[in-house]
């Protein structure tokens, strides 16, 4: 767990004008992005999912290093060199990463997502029918899923699939953003980021099935992930998924539906 957050501390980079730390050179969930238009340059910058997700394991970190004894942290240090100081590092990285919002409180899925084109989709579905692997179909015609805002899958509102709603608005109010209200800040994003979602995984059913517990008027549409699903791996609905055996996780995540978004269990709630 240190050597973890020891490796994402060593990729934080300040920005001197922001007054931000950023981290560079990353690819978050959704796979299609990855890299800019028109540019050499590998991976992207600031990916939403990625920041929030390293300032809650600093935070995790640094509440178990506090909680140590004197005897255990002289035991910490010994095996792994960490210190005071750079612990100190950690909690600055933690309070001041970099996210990027634009005026409807949209949550940007990285750094320049809102500059990206549009894509008319509807002109694909009339084209190919089944536009699930829009990455495919783009370079097909000699064109990038990274010049267009579209994902594969959940990557932005990934974070309400790990962490619950109460915990996002704690983690981004100690980054020093306002939210607002959290479940409206979901339903925005979640209405922002379906329509522009190929599915082209899918675990991207999972994902949107479990987070539409949080979202008022998501029954049907929960129901209706649910069991897009479950035929993904019983009927092989994408062609190739489960042709010679299981999808492990798609079985996995539809337990987790029934467990915690349909019985209600939840394991850890709201705690930091």
């Amino acid at each position: 767990f240190l050597d973890i957050a020891a490796f994402w501390a060593s990729k934080a980079i300040y920005n001197m004008d922001r007054e931000r730390y950023e981290m560079h050179g990353v690819v978050g969930p959704d796979e299609y992005h990855t890299s800019y238009p028109d540019t050499e340059k590998q991976g992207l910058d600031n990916n939403a999912y990625t920041n929030v997700m390293v300032s809650w394991l600093l935070n995790k970190i640094i509440h178990l290093y506090n909680n140590f004894s004197v005897e255990e942290l002289e035991d910490i240090r010994d095996k792994t060199g960490i210190d005071e100081n750079e612990i100190e590092q950690w909690k600055a990285i933690r309070d001041k990463l970099y996210l990027e919002f634009n005026e409807d409180n949209i949550l940007a899925q990285f750094s320049g997502y809102f500059d990206l084109k549009e894509l008319d989709w509807e002109h694909y579905r009339q084209k190919y029918k089944n536009i699930r692997r829009m990455d495919r179909i783009l370079k097909a015609e000699n064109d990038s899923p990274d010049n267009y805002k579209i994902a594969k899958q959940a990557d932005t509102l990934m974070l309400f699939f790990t962490l619950s709603p109460k915990q996002i608005k704690k983690i981004t109010q100690q980054m020093g953003y306002d939210i607002g209200d959290t479940y409206e800040f979901l339903e925005k994003n979640y209405n922002y980021y379906i329509r522009r979602t190929s599915h082209g995984s899918t675990l991207s059913y999972v994902v949107h099935a479990k987070i539409l517990k949080y979202i008022r008027n998501g029954k049907s549409d929960r129901f209706e992930w649910f069991n897009k699903a479950l035929k993904s791996d019983i009927f092989d609905t994408q062609g190739g998924t489960t042709p010679e055996g299981i999808h492990t996780g798609v079985m996995a995540g539809t337990i987790e539906i029934i467990v915690e978004s349909f019985a209600g269990l939840e394991l850890f709630k709201d705690h930091f």
